[in-house]
């Protein structure tokens, strides 16, 4: 595909969030473990502070969002904005688009240490190419592409605008 093409408006991602939220709320219906959730530099952790934000009306737990860096090509060292202990807390991953796994496989490492009560991961975009064995547990919008279609996520001034397929 020579041009851009979206696949989630502004508005469409909006929904895709709030209903994300909704069902990690239901999820999380009647848990009183802590929420850590944990957003991938940069576009995840948009997507996580929206995420957050939708959830404060459902939520009576203590949750907080943290961010996780690391080169996505080769993730080797990941990164935590904050150290946290993370036993018996539920935990959720957020990243933009889950493409072949890796970057969520690898997100557990620092997870590793600990034993939290629950790990989940949230993308707002799914591919179906699986390189890795990570399935998101809460997705927008899967789609099926071609491995020569790249999937972006637009984000700015914490908003996300859409994903668009190129």
């Amino acid at each position: 595909m020579a041009e851009n093409n979206y696949i989630l408006t502004q508005e469409e991602a909006g929904y895709k969030l709030q209903r994300l939220a909704l069902e990690i709320a239901e999820q999380l219906q009647g848990d009183d473990a802590e929420l850590i959730i944990i957003g991938v530099k940069t576009n995840g952790l948009v997507i996580a502070e929206k995420i957050a934000v939708l959830l404060k009306p459902y939520l009576s737990i203590p949750f907080q969002v943290i961010s996780a860096s690391l080169d996505k090509d080769f993730p080797v060292d990941i990164t935590l904005s904050k150290e946290i202990n993370f036993d018996n807390k539920n935990v959720i991953i957020v990243d933009d688009v889950a493409n072949s796994g890796k970057t969520l496989l690898y997100m557990l490492k620092p997870l590793l240490n600990f034993h939290p009560k629950r790990i989940q991961t949230l993308v707002l975009v799914e591919r179906m190419h699986k390189l890795y064995p990570a399935k998101p547990d809460y997705v927008g919008l899967s789609i099926a592409t071609t491995l020569q279609d790249h999937i972006q996520v637009k984000v700015k001034d914490g908003e996300v605008l859409g994903a668009l397929v190129n």
